[in-house]
């Protein structure tokens, strides 16, 4: 200690130099608060000023609603896929998304060139009931001739008041005549429990499709149905394909297999105020019975919710393949004339305390991608007993079953509607009634029938890797590496990467067998028909039943040895 420095005056030294140290922060908070609103109200006058002179000197007309769109999607696409503005005009799909309901005639509908058509009909709503069919072209709605019109156009004239009635006038392929109905609409519910019902005798099924304020009821509607009546002695709840919704219905679905009071998730944003933990609120419904959870990469959000809570807190053994890996929480602003801002608030935390956010949009390359965090930056967590989980990557499944990559062949097939939704269409003028969704099949006449309509209609359908060689190709042109052995290679691939229709229809011949039986199978038995199609030699499900059907085997998969305390 200096000499010159006394204890007392020491710590008066320290007292004063931490005052002033606590106001030089506040300070410079201040001036880095007082700098932000001024950058704000800057770049926004910047904004407006640039708007307006385009808007006066442009040489050409400008709908300004578009161009001033396009500039606020073209900002929030730099920051996440999830943060988007919406207009007024949109609202009713943010509001779909949260209820799964909306009011109008229940069907899907897409533009084709001759028209707008039905390209699904929900089961029990106002189309089906009044007798409009997959593959009708509307003509008129009411007094509206909408032949030319699009399909954003079309629906908002079929939505209304519940209750109103509308009349439709529709071409439908063999009528030579137009045929008109009168519909009422009403409330429609879209059903989040797709399908559930059992296997092996005495496990439970449940498909949920997303997360909306139902989705919790209609949950636990299926599965008591399914202890009351079936006897089932094990459960398996299939997310796959399942992009989320709303995190409270997580929690609640959550809550019917784990204790009152458990903590399932939290979050954690710029606002500390806005910081939530999500806790099980109410008595659970059962705490005893196996459960296994399906999910695959296109499991997101509150389906990862679900099934890393479940696998964080041990109560479930998750089989498939690794989830999608979205960690963030959006919330709606209100902004003027009655649009909203779906904005990221904040990260969610599992029980295990681990993030699975996946891709980095806070760190993005100097071409402005964003990357996934690569393994070696993820940190290890531990369930509660003890077994090792990390972060960064979405959820691990504890069984790993890997699914085929989808051929392009067969996306193409779903999106093109003049190859197989066309086929389907005419198939079902042909047969009135298929066998029940268990025992449809489709035969080799039928396939071959669909291999000659693709052919007759010149289906195409792109390849990533004719794509690239052809890139390649070109660079290797302009920097004079194509040689006439070059040449010669490069035809070869070509021949061998071309889309041949016989080839490839032959090659994934079992799954555009699969496709066929289940679009058709959804015309006659709707969503839940196809889904029993889909369900057929499904390998991930047939692993939850063998791992189910397996004495002990869920409880040596999770009840494992604790970690010790200092490794948590």
């Amino acid at each position: 200690m200096n000499k010159w420095i006394q204890p007392g005056v020491t710590l008066l030294f320290v007292a004063l130099f931490l005052v002033l140290l606590s106001g030089a922060n506040a300070n410079a908070q201040n001036r880095t608060v007082a700098d932000n609103r001024f950058e704000i109200s800057r770049q926004l006058d910047i904004f407006g000023s640039i708007v307006k002179e385009v808007e006066m000197f442009y040489v050409d007309s400008l709908d300004m609603e578009k161009t001033v769109r396009r500039g606020i999607d073209a900002m929030l696409e730099g920051l996440d896929p999830y943060t988007e503005y919406i207009p007024e005009k949109e609202m009713d799909a943010l509001r779909f998304i949260t209820t799964g309901e909306y009011a109008g005639v229940g069907a899907y509908i897409a533009r084709r060139p001759e028209g707008v058509v039905i390209t699904e009909i929900i089961e029990n709503m106002p189309a089906m009931t009044a007798g409009l069919r997959a593959g009708d072209c509307f003509i008129s709605i009411d007094t509206v001739n909408v032949q030319n019109e699009s399909s954003e156009r079309v629906s908002s004239l079929l939505k209304g008041v519940p209750n109103s009635k509308l009349k439709v006038k529709v071409s439908r392929k063999g009528e030579k005549k137009p045929i008109s109905f009168e519909i009422i609409r009403k409330q429609i519910v879209v059903n989040q429990v797709v399908y559930y019902g059992v296997r092996n005798d005495d496990v439970g099924y449940v498909y949920l499709k997303s997360f909306t304020d139902k989705s919790a009821a209609e949950f636990k509607s299926a599965f008591d149905e399914l202890k009351t009546k079936h006897n089932i002695k094990s459960l398996i709840l299939d997310l796959r394909n399942n992009g989320g919704g709303l995190l409270e219905s997580a929690v609640q679905i959550v809550n019917m297999f784990v204790p009152k009071g458990r903590e399932i998730v939290s979050t954690k944003g710029k606002i500390p105020q806005w910081d939530r933990t999500y806790r099980t609120p109410a008595e659970p419904v059962d705490t005893v019975i196996p459960i296994a959870v399906l999910i695959n990469g296109n499991s997101a959000s509150a389906a990862e919710i679900v099934s890393g809570a479940l696998q964080d807190l041990d109560r479930a053994v998750l089989v498939g393949q690794r989830s999608f890996g979205k960690g963030l929480v959006q919330a709606p602003r209100e902004l003027p004339y009655d649009g909203s801002l779906k904005v990221t608030i904040s990260k969610y935390h599992i029980p295990s305390g681990r993030c699975i956010q996946q891709i980095d949009y806070a760190h993005r390359g100097a071409d402005g991608s964003a990357a996934s965090i690569p393994d070696s930056l993820t940190s290890v967590f531990y369930t509660a007993n003890g077994r090792p989980v990390r972060d960064g990557g979405g959820i691990t499944p504890d069984f790993v079953v890997g699914d085929q990559q989808t051929p392009t062949i067969i996306y193409y097939l779903l999106q093109d509607l003049n190859v197989l939704f066309d086929y389907v269409t005419d198939y079902v003028q042909k047969h009135p009634t298929i066998p029940e969704p268990e025992k449809f099949e489709v035969t080799d006449d039928d396939f071959e029938a669909l291999k000659a309509l693709a052919k007759e209609k010149n289906f195409t359908y792109d390849r990533q890797s004719v794509k690239i060689l052809k890139n390649l190709k070109d660079a290797a042109t302009f920097e004079g590496y194509t040689s006439e052995a070059d040449s010669t290679t490069f035809r070869e691939l070509e021949a061998r990467l071309t889309p041949n229709i016989d080839k490839d229809f032959a090659r994934f011949e079992t799954t555009i067998k699969q496709l066929m039986a289940s679009e058709i199978t959804k015309r006659y038995y709707f969503e839940r028909g196809a889904m029993i199609q889909n369900l057929k030699d499904d390998a991930a499900l047939n692993k939850a039943v063998e791992i189910l059907s397996t004495p002990n085997m869920v409880a040596s998969t999770l009840k494992l040895m604790p970690a010790p305390l200092s490794a948590r």
